[in-house]
């Protein structure tokens, strides 16, 4: 997996945690217990150190990035979806940023807040708890979360994560060619 010293500043990972072959994590980024970062990812923090809490994850083709005086964090059992861009910004705890949300400087979401696939929340935002932004620009929804609309998918990928740890291996092609190809059994 390519993990990345950046002069002085390299990454702190937790022993629990899961890095997938495929993605990159580049300088001080701290990650946390249990969790996960999936293929195609990009954690870069070559302005300062981006925290990544316990139970979070990063999923496939995600960026996260950080800049001098803007500092990415990630809390604790956060799920950061496919495709979705970070850069300067907090996610407090039990936060849910859907697939393809960007996520700009100086914005702030709340414990239990989510933000929607596809929707671009704007710098100084803040998305309080139990609110969802909703499109580009984001607009807030206020009391439209609950904690179990998150929990959810946290857990799903924990259960990912001891999966790929211990069971994915790489095969050679060859090994994949079958006469068998479109049906299951």
């Amino acid at each position: 997996m390519p993990i990345y010293a950046l002069g002085d500043e390299r990454a702190r990972i937790h022993p629990s945690a899961f890095v997938h072959p495929d993605a990159v994590v580049i300088g001080e980024v701290h990650l946390g217990a249990e969790s996960s970062v999936w293929p195609c990812a990009v954690i870069r923090a070559d302005n300062g150190p981006i925290v990544i809490g316990a139970r979070s994850s990063i999923q496939d083709g995600a960026v996260v990035h950080t800049q001098p005086h803007n500092r990415t964090r990630v809390g604790d059992d956060c799920t950061v979806g496919h495709l979705a861009h970070l850069e300067g910004c907090v996610l407090e705890d039990v936060v849910l940023i859907g697939t393809g949300a960007i996520v700009l400087e100086q914005v702030v979401c709340r414990t239990v807040s989510f933000v929607a696939a596809g929707a671009l929340v704007t710098p100084r935002t803040e998305v309080p708890s139990g609110a969802m932004a909703v499109g580009v620009p984001a607009r807030l929804r206020l009391d439209a979360v609950k904690p179990d609309m998150i929990t959810g998918y946290a857990g799903a990928y924990r259960r990912h994560l001891v999966q790929h740890r211990d069971g994915m291996r790489p095969v050679d092609v060859e090994d994949c060619i079958s006469e068998d190809v479109g049906r299951t059994t």
